[in-house]
């Protein structure tokens, strides 16, 4: 593996005067030296970081950095401005530009260097090093932390360049250790009181008095955390330890970076007096904090103030503030920002429990098309095999099939129910969220049924949570407790309140989807289709999904052209983008045509998803393509009254499906729509811009690089 830095990755006269400038100079370097496939491609990922916050830090530096497809290997490069360039620092421009690439599967070798070299930028010797260096392979090699760099420096007892010693020798285990471990020369401080040398003076004569000192100064545990987990978390981790050191404090900090993380001792976590949070994403395991003072900031508070933060902490300990004792998080919720909305957290929910559903959803309906297949449609009537089954048989084989699949499609609407209430409630939610689901089955309340009694008993678990429990009790809350009072309540609310409402419901869609004919159905095929491709796989997608598969749960002519439609629907995005890049290549990056290779399979087996790498990389051009050929393809399925019995399989089903040859037509015609629009406005971003359409292909210079 190549060197993190060179020096052809260093510019000492570097002359952008904006931060998109500097970051597309130094990007060019890396491009030259084949660590970035795509500049313009990398150039959008660094700018979409710095629009989450600025990279520019107090001490003139820079740091725009991302995790990004188009890296192939972590990678540093350095320009020195004269003039200083704004990073949005509160101090001012910054002279010293770090652009940190790491690919999106960065190894933790390489990444923990990076977090090494975020922390010697807290050193101002070093920093001072790099400003008087007039060299670009010396300023590459202090960045590295070289050896025979440090071991000259040592001579000479300049201490930024022993630093780099120090920490390149551990840092691979600097992000997960403790404070005193990852920065040795403070590792002694913790464990001295703030007075150490009055009281090693007066030891000797005066026995008494060391006696008389803290037998253990304050103690605090940090959490670090950035939304890449590069560079602020390491440097917010050295300026709390740092600061720490200089308060006569102990600070343990766990960093929650790229390269991983190692939780801090539950026993230290436990002994502390205090807690930090400097991050900008959600702290892991937070509630092993709970009950203790907390400081809760930003990354960037950890770097530019900490000693105001340590000061804060001491104050809320001296007080008596504490947080609120810790209660159980449901796993939806783990991620969850604190301000998230209810419609948020709310279709979550709701997708943990579609997304539990689906495996249950391809084996049964599957296993029935296939039984279909084998028997035909009348293999419903077969009598059950445990009592007749005749080996020799292909109906008989047919019959096991269709029984096993109808078992497994028994399971749809208590998983759906359960995992709703588990997203809520974590594991006591399950057992009311299934019991709830299985009453929905038995009142015929069906899969809409099943929606609500997750969430009637994913409330009613975190209701009994909430309540004040006596210590001696709470052993035995989630395993007996919480599930009796729950089921009992739901229970109560399916068979006596909500469930003959909703079971009236169900049956009124099921008729109104039984007599679908005409504009209606067309319209309702139209619709699907746009709520398919608009967000490819994601949550109107899953709508869309799920509202058909309900309706194969009791089949009937409109069901079964629902579920059709929505099928070859979600093949277009896939589908229309591989054909994109096999008929206009040059109107796509080199990775998407190999993207659009992978596409045809895709979209051939119904899998949404496999346009997302181009929706991603174009939004606004690829998604209202994709749903214009959607809208139409699901509008045309409806229009030739082609129907489906499986849930799933693409044109591997095509014998199950009721007039297939017009049911391919449909695909074929909406997945030419989504083309033709997607080719027709990229070609107008390509002549708008008056450049090739392989403009990302392309350096700053105009000179292509090949692809």
């Amino acid at each position: 593996m190549s060197e993190l830095i060179t020096a052809e990755l260093v510019d000492l006269d570097l002359s952008a005067e904006t931060k998109d400038a500097a970051a597309r100079s130094l990007a060019e370097r890396m491009a030259a030296s084949g660590r970035v496939t795509d500049l313009e491609g990398f150039l959008a990922d660094v700018a979409a970081r710095e629009a989450q916050m600025p990279t520019g830090l107090d001490g003139g530096i820079g740091i725009p950095h991302c995790r990004s497809t188009h890296v192939t290997e972590p990678t540093l490069a350095f320009g020195r401005s004269a003039s200083g360039i704004d990073f949005g620092a509160p101090d001012g421009p910054a002279d010293l530009i770090f652009l940190i690439a790491a690919p999106a599967g960065g190894d933790a070798d390489h990444l923990s260097i990076l977090s090494t070299l975020a922390r010697h930028l807290m050193d101002g010797e070093f920093t001072g090093a790099l400003r008087s260096a007039t060299e670009p392979g010396r300023a590459a090699s202090l960045i590295r932390g070289d050896a025979p760099e440090a071991g000259a420096a040592e001579a000479t007892g300049a201490d930024a360049t022993g630093a780099d010693e120090a920490g390149a020798g551990e840092a691979a285990e600097e992000p997960t250790t403790a404070a005193g471990e990852a920065t040795p020369p403070a590792a002694p401080e913790p464990s001295t009181p703030a007075a150490a040398e009055p009281m090693a003076a007066a030891a000797e004569p005066t026995p008494p008095e060391p006696a008389a000192q803290p037998a253990v100064p304050f103690r605090i545990v940090a959490i670090t955390s950035c939304p890449t987990g590069i560079a602020h978390t390491y440097m917010a981790a050295e300026s709390l330890e740092k600061a720490g050191t200089a308060a006569g404090v102990e600070v343990f900090v766990e960093t929650q970076g790229s390269a991983g993380f190692k939780r801090l001792d539950p026993q230290l976590v436990a002994d502390a007096d205090g807690v930090i949070f400097a991050h900008d994403v959600e702290v892991r395991d937070k509630e092993r904090f709970a009950g203790k003072p907390i400081v809760d900031v930003g990354v960037k508070a950890g770097i530019n103030r900490p000693a105001e933060l340590i000061a804060e902490v001491r104050q809320k300990a001296a007080r008596g503030e504490v947080s609120a004792p810790a209660r159980p998080t449901a796993p939806m919720d783990k991620g969850a920002g604190a301000t998230d909305s209810y419609a948020t957290r709310l279709r979550k929910w709701l997708m943990t429990g579609v997304s539990y559903m689906v495996p249950f959803v391809a084996a049964g309906g599957l296993l029935i098309a296939l039984a279909f297949a084998i028997g035909g449609y009348t293999i419903n009537k077969a009598p059950s095999v445990a009592d007749h089954f005749v080996w020799t048989e292909a109906t008989s084989w047919a019959a096991l099939l269709f029984q096993i699949g109808g078992v497994a499609f028994g399971f749809l609407v208590p998983v759906l129910a359960g995992f709703i209430a588990y997203g809520m409630a974590d594991r006591p939610g399950l057992v009311p969220g299934f019991v709830g689901g299985a009453i929905a089955l038995t009142i015929n309340a069906g899969f809409l049924g099943g929606l609500i009694a997750g969430l009637i008993a994913g409330a009613v678990v975190m209701a009994i949570q909430r309540v004040t429990i006596p210590p001696v009790l709470r052993g035995i809350m989630p395993v007996v407790v919480i599930p009796l009072i729950s089921s009992v309540i739901v229970g109560f609310l399916m068979f006596l309140v909500v469930g003959k409402p909703v079971a009236a419901l169900q049956k009124g869609l099921t008729d109104w989807l039984s007599g679908l004919s005409g504009a209606n159905a067309i319209i309702l095929g139209a619709i699907l289709g746009l709520m398919m491709c608009f967000d490819l796989g994601g949550p109107l997608n899953k709508v869309a999904y799920a509202f058909a598969v309900g309706g194969l749960a009791n089949p009937n002519e409109g069901s079964l052209k629902v579920m059709a439609a929505v099928m070859a629907a979600g093949m277009v995005p896939p589908l229309a983008m591989a054909l994109a890049t096999t008929v206009r290549g040059r109107l796509f990056t080199k990775a998407e045509r190999e993207n659009g290779k992978a596409a045809w399979v895709l979209g051939a087996s119904f899998i949404t998803e496999g346009a997302i790498p181009f929706a991603a990389a174009d939004p606004l051009r690829v998604i209202p393509s994709a749903m214009a050929g959607g809208a139409v393809t699901g509008a045309l399925s409806m229009a030739f009254g082609c129907t489906l019995r499986a849930p799933h399989g693409g044109i591997f089903v095509v014998p199950l499906i009721g007039q297939p040859l017009l049911y391919l037509l449909a695909i074929a015609i909406g997945t030419c729509v989504s083309t033709a629009l997607v080719i027709l406005l990229k070609g107008l971003r390509g002549a708008s811009a008056g450049s090739p359409a392989d403009t990302p292909a392309s350096d700053a210079s105009g000179v292509t690089v090949a692809a």
